[in-house]
């Protein structure tokens, strides 16, 4: 039976603050919480081989298994928060990266590292992935749609600048196996403020999405049914289309240059030029904070111009970077690895907001589930560019090669990007 329909008050009554801004904050916190692991390859790669003795593609594998269960998870995550709500995935899926974290202290053969880096991980953070945050700015927002894809997207990258000194830190004087402790609880913390506060739908809080403002009565939607068969159907269907290609190869290349590549590996060969980790994870952390100047700053770029010119823009910066990334490492901090550091940080993920509005434009009611298989192939793309990076260093003793390569799959993205069709495709 169709449930009843609920009068929406009207939206920003007076200067009460809308609902949906507190939504996007609580939002933006569990994304912080989430992110705590997103920072411990990097940090923690060293200290695992140097304690366990295993190779760098070893640890690499662990990583990409992450990765690609992160990016598969998404599509599907998606279709779950329609059948079950959001605040039900997003609580299991922070109790399985604490899970995930906390028990690595135990940990002694690699398949272990595999399990719990990989998979338990990798779920949870495919659970609470960008596709998250999609269907918080689809649902929730009507106007400042973009800025605030921008926002939640930047949460990752606060995440990251949180913890990755922190980690770093703790690892050096008191070991990994606290650091990853550390992880564990910050994602345990942020659950109680999820079942506080998030809601699914702004009829659930008697008010329209924020900018809707026509006096309409509104009907929640219902709890859809069959979520797997639904993501893949949504597949099925964009997949027939050359815009989907179009956007899920410039993604995927948009993650082997970002968590792929920098995120797993600019510490570990930060490290072989002889720079202390502490000052490699700084660094990083840079990338972090100007990742969220960037990412907000993208976000509303998107609401204004053509996204298609952003994306060109932002993977030729990208690809430059790369280029010049080999003759910046050192075992000191110079200006010249400063600059990059701000460059890439506001480039990092500034590609997420016009994604998914050309997702949005292009699917229509399907575009949350569509990005999330677009997100998909930015995950594979990063634990290939893992994999491949740490085969690399093992091979030939650095990284070099991993940096040229990505750099030219840069062009080809920017090149890409500027023939995805806008307008909404026939499926």
């Amino acid at each position: 039976m169709n449930k009843p329909i609920v009068r929406a008050a009207p939206t920003g009554g007076g200067h009460r603050l809308h609902p949906a801004w507190i939504v996007a904050a609580v939002a933006f916190v569990a994304l912080i919480g989430a992110a705590g692991f997103r920072a411990a390859p990097g940090v923690l790669m060293v200290p695992l081989e140097d304690e366990f003795g295993w190779s760098r593609g070893l640890l690499s594998t662990a990583v990409g298994v992450n990765l690609v269960l992160y990016g598969l998870t998404a599509p599907f995550a998606a279709a779950l928060m329609d059948r079950f709500g959001i605040r039900q995935v997003v609580t299991c899926a922070l109790l399985l990266i604490s899970a995930g974290s906390g028990v690595t202290i135990f940990m002694t053969a690699s398949w272990q590292l595999m399990l719990l880096w990989g998979v338990l991980v990798g779920l949870g953070t495919g659970s609470m992935a960008l596709a998250f945050a999609a269907t918080i700015a689809n649902r929730w927002f009507v106007k400042r749609r973009g800025l605030v894809m921008g926002v939640l997207t930047a949460g990752s990258a606060t995440g990251q600048l949180i913890f990755l000194p922190v980690i770093a830190w703790v690892a050096e004087r008191s070991g990994w196996r606290i650091a990853s402790l550390i992880i564990a609880f910050a994602a345990l913390l942020v659950v109680p403020l999820v079942l506080t506060f998030l809601r699914d739908y702004p009829v659930d809080r008697g008010v329209r999405p924020y900018g809707m403002s026509s006096d309409i009565a509104l009907e929640r939607p219902p709890s859809g049914h069959g979520a797997a068969r639904r993501a893949v159907q949504a597949l099925r269907e964009a997949a027939k289309t050359r815009t989907f290609w179009a956007l899920a190869g410039g993604f995927a290349i948009c993650g082997a240059t970002t968590n792929g590549l920098i995120g797993t590996h600019f510490i570990p060969s930060a490290h072989d030029h002889g720079m202390a980790e502490t000052t490699a994870a700084g660094l990083l952390a840079v990338v972090g904070v100007f990742d969220i100047v960037g990412t907000i700053a993208s976000g509303a770029l998107t609401d204004r111009v053509d996204p298609r010119i952003l994306l060109a823009l932002y993977y030729g910066f990208r690809g430059v970077g790369l280029m010049l990334l080999p003759i910046l490492l050192a075992d000191t901090v110079k200006p010249s690895i400063v600059l990059f550091v701000v460059v890439y940080g506001l480039d990092w993920v500034a590609t997420v907001p016009p994604t998914a509005a050309l997702c949005r434009d292009a699917f229509g009611e399907s575009g949350t589930i569509v990005f999330g298989w677009v997100f998909a192939a930015h995950q594979i793309g990063a634990a290939f560019a893992s994999v491949a990076a740490g085969v690399v260093r093992d091979a030939t003793g650095q990284y070099t090669i991993a940096w040229f390569a990505a750099a030219a799959m840069c062009a080809v993205a920017a090149i890409v990007s500027l023939g995805v069709r806008r307008t909404p495709v026939p499926v």
